[in-house]
This record gives C-alpha cells, structure tokens and sequence, in this order.
C-alpha cells in the first residue's frame, strides 16, 4: 500500500495545504488540538473534492443509464458471435460508438477520487510514524499527533499493536472499538447506497446480465471496505466514511429527481408531478420537470406503464401535454392520448357503444312492435267523407286472437304437414 501511495506523492503537497487551511478555521473554534478540528478538516476536504467531481458524477448516471439500455442489444451481439469473440468485440466497440456511451463512464468519480484518497493516506501514515510531510511542519504533525476522535488518534489502525497505540497516547480498546464502528459504519452505507440504486433505480421491466452484476456487487462492495477498512488510519475511515454517506445522499436526490424510466422510483416521481400538476392546472413546472414530460410526449407508443398512467391521469383531469414539456388545459391545448399519435382532444367523451340485445329480447321487441302496428286504427277517409249516420265500429280483436292458429290447423301441422298455401303436385305425380 505504501509503494501505491507513493505514486501520488505528487499531490500529498495540495491535500497536505488544504488540510491545514480547514485546520486553521476549525483550530480557532475546537481548538488546534482537538480532534474536532483535524477530523472536521478531513470532512471539508472530502466535501471539495466530491462537489468539484459532481459533473463527473452527472456523467457516470448518463454512462449507466446508457448502459442499461444496451444491455438487451449487447446480449444479441453476444449470441450472435459467440463463437468469434474478435467480431464480437468489434461490434461492441461499433455499438458504443453509434450510441455515443463509454462504459469506463460508470468508474469516473472513483478513479478521480484515487489520488486524493492514496495521498491523504500518505500524510496520515507520514504522522503516525512521525515525519513531516507536504504543508505539515513540526508544529502542526506534534498537533496532529495529539488530536484523537472518541479516544482513537487519527493515525491509529485497527491491526496496530497495544505498544504503538501507547506512543499515541491510545489505548488499544478505544482503538479497536472506535475502527470497528466506523468499518461497520462505512460497510453498511456502502451496502445501502447499491442497494437503493437497484431496487428503486433500474427497469424492472429488462431482465439483462447488468442487474445481475450490480447485485453482486452490492455485497462484493461492503465485504472489501470491511476486509481493507482493518488497515485504514482513522483519519482514511473518517475520509472514506465521509465520502459514502456524501454519495447516498447525492443518489438518494437523482433518483427523486431524475429516476430512470421503468422504475418503481420514476413511478413515485410522475405520481408526485401528476397530483402538482392537478393541484396547480399546469403550472409552476421546474426545468427539469419540462425536460422529463416532453422526452415522454416524444416517445408516443414507446411510453412504459409509468409514462403511460401518467398520460393518461393527466387527460382524465382535463390537461394536455404537448412537446415542449409543458401543460395546460384541455379546452385550449391538444392532448397527447396514450397509444395515439394524431391529435385527440385530452376532455373528449369517449362514444358509448349500443349495448348487444339477447335473441329473447330482440325477438320480444318484434313482437310489440308487430302488435302495436296491428291496435293502430287505419283512417284513409278524411272526417269530411265520414259518412254521418255511421254505426260505431265493434272493437277490433286482439292481435294474439288474430294470430292464434285453429284446432284444425293445429291437427295437421301435428299430422305433418306444412302450414299456409301448398305448393301444386307435378302432372306426372297425380
């Protein structure tokens, strides 16, 4: 480890200098030899460098998310060429380069980290054996070297033996339990940052050998911190502990705000916008928010169960999305329905269909209009024609009387043969 460190003592000298300037602020308040001030300056340091590295880690969501998506293309290429692995290779190369995606995006933020975390780890081993390094001279490694965290100096290591932790002025239990809880500490936010990201964070909808590896690595992660944290420093487990709950909280606010497509956070996140935007008639939208409605207008039939909820709850309430990511009412603006891609009005009542009558109920239908026709009187003679010493008409019989076979019939439709006119014998069968 200290081989690898010393490849970076190039910028032991900046990390050295901007420690001591955050020692300085937080001497005047703690005091220069507390371990309040030295353990605050390694939190500070930590902080600059992670907000500094935030494009990069802008960068690293794009390359993942990117990643995500090809994950069903790569697996043809695969299957395709699986037994030409230099054709594979080059189809590979060929797919990352039309789509514009780097896989190394993903590892930015923690190769950029490396030659801050192996230089720090150098000025803090530097104090624990004693030597001067960087911007730290005499006064301030004999001020270093005093400052402890919870009885556990800053150069003090879970393996180091109870005589080296007594030239610290340590004990070697607070030492142990100290470095203890901080591994389990550093382990557990490590753990738990994977796993909101899968969880929470990836297309359930795609089944692909990516979600399998992140899986993995949700537990590889935490048991590496638990098995090199026993020969970190204190002041490394302060920086490194730092670092992770820094990335949690960065990861918990991407996925509220920007969760990726298909997730059960993009979910949560367009029912959140959904009851805004109904509550506010479609306005007071963030740029982000603009950027997100109008990818999902842009895709149409492409649109997920998410997308497509939201669509769709936003047309029942009576608003419209159009393509430039804003929503207004439905009177005036013209909704983006799910599954079309012509315009329709969002408030437009869908057109009931005719419920299908039964064949009981088409045929009892008939029949009333039948003998509704049969009860209407038939005046062809104007009341002018009327003769004047007409006799009232007998009441005309029922249309069931009228229809009512006789017994005669009766017999011969049981006897076989058929009703009404008969058709005429031919000669040559009389």
């Amino acid at each position: 480890m200290d081989t690898i460190a010393s490849l970076f003592s190039f910028i032991t000298t900046p990390v050295s200098w901007i420690i001591v300037q955050f020692h300085s602020l937080y001497g005047k308040i703690f005091g220069p030899d507390t371990g309040w001030a030295w353990g605050l300056s390694i939190v500070s340091l930590v902080i600059l460098i992670r907000i500094c590295l935030i494009p990069l880690f802008v960068k690293q969501i794009k390359a993942t998310r990117g990643m995500q998506t090809l994950q069903p293309e790569m697996k043809k290429i695969q299957e395709r060429y699986k037994n030409d692995k230099q054709r594979q290779s080059e189809e590979m190369m060929k797919l990352y380069k039309e789509t514009g995606t780097n896989p190394l995006s993903s590892c930015l933020p923690i190769l950029a980290q490396s030659p801050f975390f192996f230089a720090l780890y150098h000025v803090l081993n530097s104090i624990a054996t004693g030597k001067t390094i960087g911007a730290i001279d005499e006064p301030l490694l004999a001020s270093a070297r005093k400052a402890h965290i919870f009885g556990a100096p800053l150069a003090a290591k879970f393996t180091d033996s109870a005589s080296d932790l007594a030239a610290l002025g340590a004990s070697l239990t607070d030492v142990r339990v100290v470095t203890a809880i901080m591994i389990i500490l550093m382990s557990a936010s490590q753990f738990f940052t994977q796993r909101q990201l899968m969880t929470k964070n990836v297309d359930m909808s795609v089944k692909t050998p990516f979600m399998q590896q992140q899986k993995m690595l949700m537990y590889v992660f935490p048991i590496m911190f638990a098995v090199f944290g026993i020969n970190f420093p204190v002041g490394v487990l302060v920086y490194w502990l730092t670092t992770n709950v820094w990335t949690m909280g960065q990861q918990m606010y991407v996925i509220r705000q920007n969760p990726t497509p298909g997730s059960k956070a993009q979910a949560a996140f367009l029912e959140r916008l959904q009851s805004k935007l109904v509550k506010n008639n479609g306005e007071k939208l963030r740029r982000g928010e603009k950027n997100i409605i109008k990818a999902i207008v842009a895709k149409g039939r492409d649109r997920n169960e998410n997308e497509r909820k939201f669509i769709n709850g936003l047309s029942k309430a009576g608003l419209a999305a159009n393509a430039e990511g804003l929503v207004t009412k439905s009177d005036s603006a013209v909704a983006v329905l799910d599954g079309e891609d012509g315009a329709a009005p969002a408030g437009a009542a869908k057109r009931q269909q005719p419920k299908r009558q039964s064949k009981s109920q088409r045929q009892s239908g008939a029949s009333q209009q039948v003998s509704k026709s049969d009860d209407e009187p038939k005046t062809s003679l104007t009341k002018s024609d009327e003769p004047q010493d007409a006799k009232p008409k007998t009441p005309a019989k029922p249309a069931a009387a009228k229809q009512q076979p006789s017994a005669g019939a009766r017999s011969k439709a049981k006897s076989g043969q058929r009703k009404g006119q008969q058709r005429p014998k031919h000669p040559s069968k009389k």
